[in-house]
């Protein structure tokens, strides 16, 4: 008698075997086994002539989804299908949500097994979890299937009817979405309100006072009885006053006159007020939650939050990690209550057990909150993990236990000092007593050090006292645009607006930073020119579709498919085949649509200009009488930077040639300052037929073209700096200016270049031979932005050679030789074999025909399926094998479908 247990990961798999009889065998199916084709060469042969094909799904047949398995899952669906061969038993213990459900559907319908088969769920792997998850085996949910086979047909509708008609009109490989989109045009509205905004300038006092024994800040509130203006009485669309408020506001010489006039005055306190503050802890983690702290505390994105917490669910550190729900089980809130007491004390438990209810919009997936797993909870110590691990699981730990913990008690203090008609006030706060706060802090890493910072002491006055003024100061201050959105930020809007779910939020974000409609800087989501374009077309043409209000509707419609209150084959057909569905809207507004004006970005305040969309990026087009003058955007340019002042230089210096900043002493050649698609540079000389290249070097990040130097220019324009030749090699050794940095190289030849970074003190130019080959002589350093090393898989059997885990700047890949291939996102780095390396290289290398003999265990079947896969290779019209498709659902569940 023998179980066979699949499960989505190794990680996951070995964890289970510790909870699992002997008798139990665990194998991963590496995530999906199924989907739908990915590339035209996917489409099995069979149906590729059908117009329907490339949308990978059947509109014409109540929405069939044209499955194929992957070439990277067919050894593992043969590996599955041979263990179920042994098996008396089948239990598919995939993730507890949708997505999961989804994954045990397709393992059913392709492993069709002849043995009893049950449905195992459980939120955290642990001993009594997953005893308990054995004796409440289920049947697979068809509602859950449905509501996720749904929601994949609607992101493959949306994404293959109006992705190309966004190549056809702006450009190439541009891509649409139900939820990216209105992720896309949420964060390009918030830079259209940047660009509206107007900034207003004012300015108050501020005081330095001193009572007895401590020093404090006042800040000026009102003038003869009259508010003084802040930030908050302006308008944004006009940078004036707001209408209405009746407030006083100060300039710079007014500021000045009144500073004049109170110096020397005596200053008395009018008044003085204590109010009591209660503050209660947060909830424990959702997904949204812990990915917006993550990214507020740790700097981690989204799609890093996930992949870490992940590893941390899998390895049974915490519970299942894509949760809507902020509700703590009973063995949850025990366990956290026994490490507030034993940590803390019990005076620092809440009266009574905290239950928290869940609020956001469809919440839905898992029953239970983020937290530590198990009984009792491994402080962050006990785990032994290190690096991201920790970091997170420490934060998750804290905030948990954070959540029985009794409530914080503050002091809020309000002292009002009269001088002349000027009111000036101070406040405080006196942390009564700290609390929850003693474990966790919103937005601190450190709850002691946070404790301090919270507290603002005022020395003890009474109304009548009289502080000595050690200073006051006049203040300027200028109010800022709205804040362009974080990733924290964006989770929480797309959240609070029902878009999308959290458990997708990590890929939403990913991809419209992978498909160049976002870039990321200083921790901000900024959008790119095509974002602009993108979004303009997708508004005029089909609103609907961009509507967060619509997307909102259609995620609340797959909720109520996945409880059986909608039917999903209705819903599908008036979505897309309905009179006003999306493919009647795309054919009737496609001929509609000029290509030119689809390319053309339009922006408040540049009227004069044409901002296009080319086939190397986004340029300025000014049309001067009978001439037109282009210019590329820089990349570092934003679409709420771009002013036309700006303009102005891109075009003169297009027009007119670069500003010349002085003449190189050695060369005698003209040094010029341009600004390019990548950034301001210096230049040595013109180009000409003979240099048909001058040199160039970037001016140092931070630095604007206006800011440069004769000198500066002259030190960038010798980089690299040749020091000398190195003692064993008698190769250059220089140093040089890189995109990390500087740094000095050693070239080996055909061995290749050694670099090291500089540091500390070291200078670029001036750094001495010696020291170089100081730095050349330490361990080299993997810097952490590059690929690096992650270990060592070992020899590929083929040639010997080594085949190595490597962590790119776009996550882990396989290396061998000249090949690389990237991690499925299910795959956990910490996990993969030489084996499993080895067969995604495989995949890698194509269909093309392999010299090496194979074993001799290998079947018919497989050299069959080889030989078919090496002569699709050879004709353009070859297809995927038609055997591994799956163009028919099963008949009980078409018997769904009719009913």
């Amino acid at each position: 008698m023998s179980t066979l247990v699949i499960v989505e990961s190794p990680t996951k798999a070995r964890t289970i075997r510790n909870f699992l009889p002997k008798s139990f065998q665990v194998e991963a199916s590496m995530g999906h086994v199924r989907d739908l084709p990915q590339s035209a060469s996917d489409i099995p042969a069979s149906v590729k002539s059908e117009e329907w094909a490339k949308l990978g799904v059947n509109v014409d047949a109540d929405f069939e989804p044209l499955y194929i398995i992957p070439d990277d899952k067919k050894k593992i669906v043969r590996d599955l299908k041979a263990a179920l061969k042994d098996a008396t038993e089948l239990i598919l213990a995939t993730d507890e949500d949708r997505e999961g459900e989804s994954i045990s559907w397709h393992l059913l319908q392709l492993l069709q097994p002849k043995v009893p088969t049950k449905r195992m769920v459980f939120h955290e792997i642990t001993a009594e979890a997953i005893r308990d998850a054995l004796q409440n085996c289920r049947t697979i949910d068809e509602k859950l299937v449905h509501a996720q086979e749904t929601r994949r047909i609607l992101d493959r509708l949306v994404g293959y009817t109006l992705s190309p008609l966004l190549w056809k009109k702006i450009s190439w490989g541009l891509s649409a979405g139900r939820v990216q989109s209105v992720a896309v045009r949420l964060i390009v509205n918030r830079e259209r309100e940047r660009r509206a905004f107007k900034s207003g300038s004012f300015w108050d006092l501020k005081a330095n006072l001193y009572a007895p024994e401590h020093e404090f800040p006042a800040q000026l509130v009102s003038v003869g009885g009259r508010q003084v203006a802040s930030g908050k009485d302006f308008d944004e669309s006009t940078g004036k006053i707001a209408a209405g408020r009746n407030v006083l506001l100060l300039d710079e010489a007014a500021a000045i006159a009144l500073q004049n006039r109170l110096t020397g005055k005596v200053w008395t306190v009018t008044n003085q007020e204590e109010r009591p503050n209660t503050r209660k802890p947060s909830p424990p983690f959702t997904t949204s939650t812990l990915q917006q702290e993550a990214n507020r505390k740790l700097r981690l994105s989204a799609r890093d939050t996930m992949r870490v917490a992940q590893a941390l669910y899998e390895q049974g550190y915490i519970t299942y990690m894509r949760t809507d729900s902020v509700h703590l089980s009973q063995q949850a809130i025990s366990a956290a209550r026994q490490c507030v007491e034993q940590m803390y004390g019990a005076n620092y438990l809440s009266p009574k057990p905290r239950q928290y209810s869940t609020k956001s919009k469809g919440a839905q997936e898992a029953h239970e909150a983020i937290r530590p797993a198990g009984e009792t909870f491994r402080t962050p110590k006990q785990t032994g993990l290190t690096g991201r691990e920790a970091a997170l699981y420490d934060l998750i730990w804290k905030r948990t236990v954070a959540s029985q913990m009794a409530d914080a008690q503050q002091t809020l203090i309000s002292v009002q000092v009269q001088v002349e008609d000027a009111l000036f006030r101070a406040s405080g706060k006196r942390i009564d007593f700290a609390g929850f706060f003693r474990a966790y802090v919103e937005g601190s890493d450190d709850p002691d050090a946070a404790l301090e910072g919270q507290e603002v002491v005022l020395p003890r006055m009474a109304v009548g006292d009289h502080p000595n003024c050690q200073q006051i100061a006049p203040i300027g201050h200028e109010t800022q645009p709205p804040a362009r959105y974080s990733e924290a930020t964006l989770v929480k809007m797309l959240e609070s607006e029902g878009i999308g779910r959290p458990s997708t939020y990590a890929s939403i974000i990913g991809t419209i930073c992978d498909r160049g409609y976002v870039q990321v800087l200083n921790n901000a989501l900024v959008p790119t020119f095509t974002a602009f374009a993108v979004t303009s077309l997708l508004e005029e043409h089909f609103p609907k579709f961009v509507d967060p209000g619509f997307t909102s509707k259609m995620e609340q419609t797959l909720d109520d498919i996945s409880t059986g209150s909608v039917e999903w084959l209705p819903y599908l057909r008036e979505f897309y085949s309905g009179s006003q569905g999306l493919n009647s809207q795309v054919k009737e507004r496609d001929s509609q649509i000029d290509g030119e004006t689809a390319r053309t970005v339009v922006l408040e305040g540049l009227e004069d200009f044409k901002i296009k969309i080319g086939k190397f990026g986004p340029y300025i087009q000014k049309v001067d009488g009978e001439t037109t003058i282009s210019a590329s955007i820089p990349q570092d340019l934003t679409p709420a930077d771009l002013v036309p002042e700006k303009i102005e230089v891109l075009l003169k210096q297009k027009l007119e040639g670069p500003d010349q900043l002085g003449i190189d002493p050695e060369s005698g050649e003209p040094i010029f300052v341009l600004m390019g698609q990548y950034g301001p540079y210096v230049q040595l000389g013109k180009a000409t037929d003979e240099k048909p290249k001058p040199k160039r070097a970037s001016l140092p990040k931070g630095v604007k073209p206006e800011q440069a130097t004769l000198q500066m220019a002259i030190d960038l324009l010798q980089m690299p700096r040749t020091l000398g030749l190195h003692p064993v090699t008698g190769k250059k050794v220089q140093a040089n200016l890189g995109r990390f940095g500087p740094y000095v190289v050693h070239d080996q030849g055909k061995d290749g270049k050694d670099y090291r970074s500089l540091k500390g003190d070291d200078n670029p130019y001036t750094v001495t031979f010696e020291r170089a080959l100081e730095l050349l002589a330490q361990p080299k350093a993997v810097r952490g932005a590059s690929a690096k090393v992650l270990r060592a898989l070992g020899e590929h059997t083929e040639d010997g050679e080594p085949v190595e885990l490597i962590e790119g700047k776009y996550g882990p890949y396989v290396k061998h030789g000249k090949v690389n291939v990237s991690l499925p996102k299910e795959q956990s780095p910490d996990d993969i074999t030489l084996e499993q390396a080895i067969t995604l290289l495989e995949t890698k290398k194509g269909t093309t025909k392999t010299t090496t003999k194979k074993k001799a265990t290998t079947t018919k079947t497989t050299t069959k399926t080889a030989t078919k896969t090496t002569a699709a290779k050879t004709t353009k019209k070859a297809a995927a094998k038609p055997a591994a498709a799956k163009t028919t659902r099963t008949s009980a569940k078409k018997a769904t479908a009719k009913s």
